[in-house]
């Protein structure tokens, strides 16, 4: 553990030139990306999505940013991960073995339902594999709700983890635990029924909340990831101390999407989802 308070040279080039970088690479990213609102969150989900029409939400025949699947995950991960925040605060352990396997069931689910799904989608482009039955007609109600158990499932892992790398003083309790799981699990299945009401005053945050909880999950992992190349875990005592971390966690996140959105730009030559393929 890092016990040195003073910053390094490196820390002090660091504090400079980072907030620069992040500054161009949110320009960069308000260059680049479609015109409107909901064309620069399409961006994002266009790095980590395959964003087929048939296979997403509409506001007025417009697709959301991410697929239904996508958007189940990444809208869930991010609530849940401030659920967490204010119900768990510095709980550093991942959830005991009976929590686990409600998550791990979550995560089976999400699996058998993106097979069928991709299954599905095969024999519809290819024309062929005819002979390999489906489970059953994939639809985006089974997507919304399989996605948003991934979420939670990886918002369960991943609020520990982020705990166990930041902060000098922990609570070694569970940071989710049967009650909390519960209330969490309620929370997103209300939500899952207003989305499939498909009112465009429950779409449009959405796409919001979906996109943005896209690009939290990938500034967190590069944040933290930040902090271990820089020596830094377990060495934050407030929110206030890391803002570097998050603000390289932003600039290299940006840098990801963008290089991801330009080859697929490149490739497709649109920015829907990948041509030639629907259902």
């Amino acid at each position: 553990m890092q016990t040195n308070t003073q910053p390094s040279k490196l820390e002090t080039i660091a504090s400079w030139v980072v907030p620069i970088a992040a500054i161009a690479a949110v320009i960069a990213w308000f260059i680049i990306s479609p015109e409107g609102a909901l064309g620069k969150l399409d961006a994002i989900g266009y790095a980590v999505c395959h964003r087929i029409d048939a296979r997403s939400f509409q506001i007025d025949e417009r697709q959301l940013p991410l697929c239904a699947r996508c958007t189940g995950e990444f809208y869930a991960a991010g609530i849940a991960l401030l659920f967490q925040a204010i119900v768990s605060g510095r709980r550093s352990q991942l959830p005991s073995r009976g929590v686990m396997a409600v998550l791990f069931a979550f995560f089976v689910a999400f699996g058998v339902d993106g097979s069928n799904s991709y299954l599905y989608l095969l024999k519809q482009t290819s024309g062929g594999l005819e002979q390999i039955p489906n489970l059953y007609v994939p639809n985006n109600i089974l997507r919304l709700f399989t996605g948003s158990g991934m979420g939670i499932a990886l918002a369960a892992f991943f609020y520990p983890v982020i705990n166990q790398t930041l902060w000098r003083n922990l609570d070694d309790r569970p940071a989710l635990e049967w009650k909390s799981l519960g209330g969490l699990v309620a929370i997103i299945a209300v939500l899952n029924l207003l989305i499939l009401t498909e009112s465009n005053i429950i779409l449009y945050p959405l796409a919001y909340v979906s996109a943005l909880g896209t690009l939290s999950l990938l500034v967190a992992v590069f944040g933290l990831l930040w902090i271990i190349i820089m020596k830094q875990d377990n060495t934050f005592e407030n929110p206030r101390q890391t803002w570097l971390a998050f603000a390289a966690g932003l600039t290299l996140a940006l840098i990801l999407i963008l290089g991801i959105d330009l080859v697929r730009l490149n490739f497709t030559g649109t920015w829907s989802g990948f041509p030639g393929m629907s259902g």
